[in-house]
């Protein structure tokens, strides 16, 4: 079982390198998802896009990510972020979108995943080629 600190390389290994295939990270990302982590009680995972300025620059950004919350000697730590992330240069298009949903919500991931799928953000985006994909791991 993988422990939440070699979640990162683990999935940057799954994805390999410089891909821009939407849908097979997508792909991956689910599968990766139902891996049980070290330490985990929930599953959460976000699924969220928008116009943000988060780099000085307006990208549109699609994210994908599973959050850990992380204990230690049973004392809640911190929460980290995995995160998959595909930007953009805003269009139009893509000024329209923006959406989070939380895996949460569901009773089920496969409901979750399946609800992701069937957003009309998801299926105009998963077409599209992104200026590059960053997968980055981070306390918040």
């Amino acid at each position: 079982m993988i422990t939440v600190k070699q979640t990162e390389s683990y999935l940057k290994n799954k994805i390999g390198e410089d891909t821009d295939d939407i849908k097979k990270v997508w792909e991956t990302f689910k599968t990766f998802c139902k891996e049980p982590v070290e330490g985990e009680e929930d599953k959460e995972i976000l699924f969220q896009c928008g116009v943000y300025d988060f780099t000085g620059e307006e990208l549109f950004h699609l994210d994908f990510v599973r959050q850990f919350t992380v204990y230690e000697e049973d004392e809640y730590s911190r929460m980290e972020q995995l995160n998959c992330e595909f930007l953009f240069r805003p269009s139009d298009e893509l000024s329209k979108l923006e959406t989070e949903e939380w895996s949460m919500d569901y009773d089920e991931v496969d409901d979750f995943f399946n609800h992701i799928e069937d957003l009309q953000e998801f299926k105009i985006v998963s077409n599209l080629k992104p200026i590059k994909l960053e997968i980055y791991q981070e306390e918040v």
